[in-house]
């Protein structure tokens, strides 16, 4: 199959090419910017690329057009195709059936800490041996890439990150909702992509709509301390159920110890800072076990996880300095992320914290009443903010 896919350099769509140029399939794509590191990873893999979205790209004649959620109606090449009522889908639609069909799908949801805890997964699984397949919204230093296709049954998993963010121009329903998982994990729930969704309510909805997909002798992994998650599936949950973070659930005893149901499986040692990643580590110890993993094992991998490119990453260091980079893009991530790094330093060294509001809530100014106060950690706050109505700098004040 030759598939053209609009919107190539995103996150997922580009590794949705890679997946299926792994699979044997022809894939070219385009996109409004084309260029590193994207375009690089997807050139090395024999994918062509067209910069901009004109309608000559028609005379490629693949047998299907791919298209990504940043293509709007008016796209000259949207328009083109279909105006020739040319066979069209959306992404997570294609990985769907021609990716996830007849696989055991591990797919972790939540407003925060599905890269994390998404790598953390496809590390466990690989560390037993399982060599999964996996999406993945960031580049595990584990393994280099965002994305493999592993073996095609069910005997080999599939981990996926699961977006809540919508699909396409045609399908606004969420990307998770085509994933029908067997492993679900719902990290935490917040309000979230001002740009689609008017308040939290619309946000749980979808969220149980991927319940929904979850069959019975299925596993939900969920956060036992989230109220809007417990709202979540008190609107209906059909599914085994799996709580961490909480004494019902998986938690943890005497520090670092591993517990569940009153069982300790031993102590988990992890490289990556702050009380969110090890609530992250938790759902992917507990969603391995459902796939076949003890929790020993996945203490043991978990111990040698390298963790992901911009999650607290060190970029290098320079007269005592150290520069992190991290993605951290909603007042609660970033406040996790930056007091995490404050209680591992030693006492009077300062952390000075440097912003950039890209995201659309951002941009919107949704968060512009919380984000002050997520920097409290903070010895001194720089704010970019060319663009953008507001000015986080201003704010703090």
């Amino acid at each position: 199959m030759h598939i053209h896919i609009l919107g190539i350099c995103g996150t997922f769509m580009g590794g949705l090419a890679a997946l299926a140029r792994e699979a044997g399939h022809k894939v070219t794509g385009c996109d409004a910017n084309v260029y590193p590191p994207m375009s690089d990873q997807l050139r090395s893999l024999g994918i062509d690329l067209i910069e901009g979205y004109s309608a000559d790209q028609l005379a490629l004649k693949p047998d299907c057009f791919v298209i990504g959620n940043v293509i709007t109606r008016g796209n000259p090449l949207i328009e083109a195709i279909l105006n020739a009522n040319l066979d069209y889908v959306s992404g997570p639609q294609w990985l769907a059936d021609y990716v996830l069909r007849h696989r055991w799908v591990l797919a972790v949801a939540g407003t925060h800490g599905k890269t994390t805890t998404t790598s953390m997964l496809t590390w466990i699984l690989e560390h037993a041996g399982r060599k999964p397949g996996f999406l993945i919204g960031g580049v595990a230093q584990d393994f280099g890439v965002s994305a493999r296709l592993g073996q095609m049954d069910e005997a080999h998993p599939f981990v996926i990150e699961a977006d809540e963010y919508d699909t396409a121009f045609f399908d606004k329903r969420s990307k998770f909702v085509h994933y029908r998982p067997r492993t679900l994990v719902l990290n935490n729930l917040e309000y979230d992509h001002a740009d689609i969704f008017p308040d939290v309510a619309s946000i749980r909805r979808q969220f149980h709509h991927v319940v929904r997909t979850v069959p019975a002798n299925g596993r939900i992994i969920t956060n036992g301390a989230d109220a809007e998650l417990a709202e979540t599936l008190a609107m209906g949950c059909w599914s085994e159920r799996e709580l961490f973070g909480v004494e019902q659930g998986w938690h943890f005893v005497a520090g670092s110890q591993v517990d569940f149901g009153g069982q300790r499986f031993g102590e988990l040692k992890l490289e990556m800072p702050g009380e969110h990643n090890r609530l992250n580590a938790l759902a992917a110890i507990a969603a391995a076990r459902h796939a076949g993993v003890s929790p020993e094992q996945s203490i043991a991998a978990l111990a040698r996880f390298q963790g992901i490119k911009r999650r607290m990453e060190l970029r290098g260091e320079a007269g005592g300095v150290k520069v992190y980079d991290d993605f951290a893009h909603h007042p609660t991530a970033i406040e996790a992320t930056i007091s995490a790094l404050k209680r591992q330093l030693p006492a009077g060294e300062r952390v000075l914290a440097v912003f950039e509001p890209r995201s659309n809530t951002m941009k919107l100014g949704a968060m512009r009443a919380r984000l002050p106060e997520s920097f409290d950690d903070a010895d001194r706050v720089y704010s970019y903010s060319g663009g953008v109505s507001w000015n986080v700098a201003e704010s703090m004040q």
